[in-house]
């Protein structure tokens, strides 16, 4: 299960959102995870909440007007039901600093309190973001991970079959490398999963005969992408001369591969001497990006052909 620790949190977010820790830094360790054991039903980030209590409360000024509205006993009282085991952390945003009953209390109890000069809301869509990032669920998958056309393309096919090939083609025609050899997926949302490189593999493509390459110095920075959005896989085929001739020209229902519990599209393209592999991944993801429009050549093309029969 992964986890990020509130430190962590701070560190990576401190100059994005101008945060400072104004108390509770006994409480770093605090961490934030998808399951949270003790309350299934609590959330990530959001405003002040006690029915449904985020993990990550933040205080804006539209919750300290509430709270003014209170006695100081009152004020420190309801801002002490924030307290409880599985919170993170607080974050005062947009209104300066917290008052001294909100410093007291959250030292007290080992609670991180953190202010942010921006908005609320703001902080809510960037810490949102980051823990979607962060928390997702992840695989690793095999084979190149490649940004083509806009495009996360996922290049899969037995070993030797001449994937590092057909992705160098691919930079060289002016599309971007994510990652070769090893992907990292994450399911960043419900129907979204994102390709990533591990650290030690970045910007590099091993291509049998030549060796290892660092794509971004032969090629240029615009030749590598950190990530993207997977929406299509190109898996390759060894094809002899009769299995090829043996395959379905009208092939019209889609396939798709469930990845993380999403269903990504699914082209087969058969390997065979003097097919040029780069330009039909090319046509594959132009077909994809026309299909998620609603056109269908295939479809067209038998629809078309049956109109004409009945013609006749």
């Amino acid at each position: 299960m992964r986890a990020v620790e509130i430190t962590r949190l701070f560190t990576d977010n401190q100059e994005r959102l101008e945060i400072e820790w104004v108390a509770g830094r006994d409480g770093g360790g605090r961490t934030l995870s998808r399951d949270t054991n003790a309350q299934a039903h609590v959330g990530l980030v959001g405003h002040m909440n006690f029915i449904h209590p985020f993990r990550v409360q933040l205080i804006g000024p539209a919750e300290l007007t509430y709270l003014g509205t209170l006695t100081l006993p009152e004020q420190a009282e309801t801002f002490s039901r924030l307290l409880v085991e599985e919170l993170g952390a607080i974050f005062i945003c947009g209104v300066g600093d917290p008052p001294a009953y909100m410093i007291e209390l959250a030292e007290r109890s080992q609670v991180p309190l953190m202010k942010s000069t921006y908005p609320s809301p703001h902080v809510v869509d960037v810490l949102r973001l980051y823990l979607a990032r962060m928390l997702a669920a992840n695989a690793t998958l095999h084979g190149v991970f490649l940004d083509v056309l806009e495009m996360g393309v996922l290049i899969t096919g037995a070993s030797a079959i001449g994937k590092s090939e057909l992705a160098l083609e691919l930079i060289s025609r002016g599309h971007g490398l994510i990652a070769d050899d090893i992907v990292e997926v994450y399911k960043v949302s419900p129907e979204l999963i994102e390709g990533r490189c591990p650290d030690v593999l970045k910007d590099f493509l091993e291509v049998r005969g030549i060796g290892i390459l660092n794509i971004r110095t032969t090629f240029g920075e615009t030749a590598v992408r950190p990530r993207k959005s997977l929406k299509l896989i190109v898996h390759l085929e060894d094809h002899t001369d009769e299995q090829f001739k043996r395959l379905d020209r009208m092939n019209v229902n889609a396939s798709f591969q469930e990845i993380l519990g999403v269903k990504i599209r699914k082209v087969v393209i058969p390997v065979a001497a003097g097919r040029n592999l780069a330009v039909l991944v090319e046509t594959a993801v132009r077909n994809f990006v026309l299909n998620l429009r609603g056109i269908d050549s295939t479809r067209e093309f038998i629809e078309r052909q049956a109109k004409l029969m009945e013609e006749g």
